[in-house]
């Protein structure tokens, strides 16, 4: 592969539709994506009280197929797949061997021999390689990520703007379940209530040669009621408020499931897993450190990458860390010593060479 391949960002099939309107565009993630349109506090508002259009086009999406797919989702996932029935998901990371965790990943049952996993789009070859690498199961690996985009319509009018254009009844689709149904005159069309946002979130999958026009028939529904579309700043606010986590920024190939709160992910009592012998370990001896949440308690705004203290001691680091645009206070997370990790105890986050008063809290920031 050649240099100017790797640096050259790869466009969605809504790439001209984003400019059309006024969307900044950055490389993310090997993708050039709009980063927002009018302004991030805006579009996080618009979410949060109307309705919201985001494309995430750039995530992956693989299919595993078998009689050995749950054994082999069993094995490369922290979470217990046997749980699941045609229609749910599951939220789920891929431990790394090493105590770390490879990406985090959406687990969804559509049959008994096969599942869809949507992974990130950062990780996507690098989750396709070591699975790959996992399969002594003799499993059907397929990688239809190029032949997808993915919308996700989210806000408090999500559903008022989605019903119309799908026969699926959205009234029955629970948290974390999908149907396959008819929409926007296409059949076979995923939609799932799988979001990232905190609000009613419809994730739609939809092939690519289909997403311009499923693009523009969502825009035109939800048009009575305020829909925007939104872009990747409003898109981390959204998920920082409930406390979701961020690859990359929250947990990556150091950090484990249980250090980054991720035990109700984790599941220690199913069958052998990759590195079930270590997170047993390290849960009966106790972590040293800990992801918590945490809230500003004068002026200032976290950012990834600063110092967390108490006194003259650094405690850990900032991971995620912004302005709250529905709280309008500092919020963040970050990794600290275990001792500091009690909800209520108060830290200091270093903001320019300033130690700024802040307090544990649990999230989600933004109590539902």
């Amino acid at each position: 592969m050649s240099e100017t391949t790797i640096l050259t960002p790869r466009k969605t099939a809504l790439f001209e539709t984003h400019q059309a309107l006024g969307g900044k565009l950055i490389p993310f993630a090997g993708w050039e994506m709009p980063v927002r349109y009018t302004s991030d506090n805006d579009e996080h508002l618009c979410v949060r009280n109307k309705v919201g259009i985001f494309d995430v086009s750039h995530m992956g999406e693989f299919f595993v197929e078998g009689p050995s797919a749950l054994a082999f989702l069993q094995s490369v996932t922290s979470n217990d797949v046997s749980k699941l029935t045609n229609g749910k998901a599951q939220y789920s990371c891929f431990p790394n061997g090493k105590g770390g965790i490879v990406d985090d990943c959406i687990v969804y049952r559509i049959a008994e021999e096969k599942y869809m996993i949507v992974v990130n789009a950062g990780n996507l070859q690098k989750d396709w390689d070591w699975l790959v690498a996992q399969n002594s199961f003799g499993v059907n690996l397929r990688n239809d990520s190029d032949l997808y985009s993915l919308f996700s319509v989210s806000g408090p009018l999500a559903k008022a703007t989605v019903q119309p254009l799908t026969d699926i009844n959205l009234d029955n689709l629970a948290y974390y379940t999908f149907s396959i149904g008819k929409f926007n005159g296409l059949e076979n069309i995923l939609i799932a209530t799988t979001g990232y946002t905190g609000e009613t979130c419809y994730e739609i999958l939809i092939p690519n040669e289909n997403a311009v026009d499923a693009w523009k028939a969502i825009m035109k529904s939800g048009e009575p009621h305020g829909i925007q579309p939104i872009g990747l700043g409003a898109r981390d606010t959204l998920r920082l408020e409930m406390g979701y986590m961020l690859y990359g920024n929250d947990i990556d190939d150091t950090t484990s499931p249980l250090e980054a709160g991720l035990g109700w992910i984790t599941k220690l009592d199913k069958g052998d897993f990759m590195d079930k012998a270590f997170l047993v370990k390290q849960k009966s001896e106790g972590l040293k450190k800990k992801l918590v949440g945490f809230e500003i308690l004068e002026r200032g705004i976290p950012r990834h990458g600063y110092e967390i203290v108490n006194g003259d001691q650094v405690i850990g680091q900032v991971t995620s860390g912004t302005q709250s645009p529905s709280l309008q206070k500092g919020i963040g997370m970050g990794y600290v010593n275990a001792e500091f990790a009690k909800e209520g105890t108060l830290i200091s986050i270093r903001i320019r060479d300033k130690a700024v008063p802040a307090k544990v809290v649990k999230p989600p920031f933004l109590k539902r």
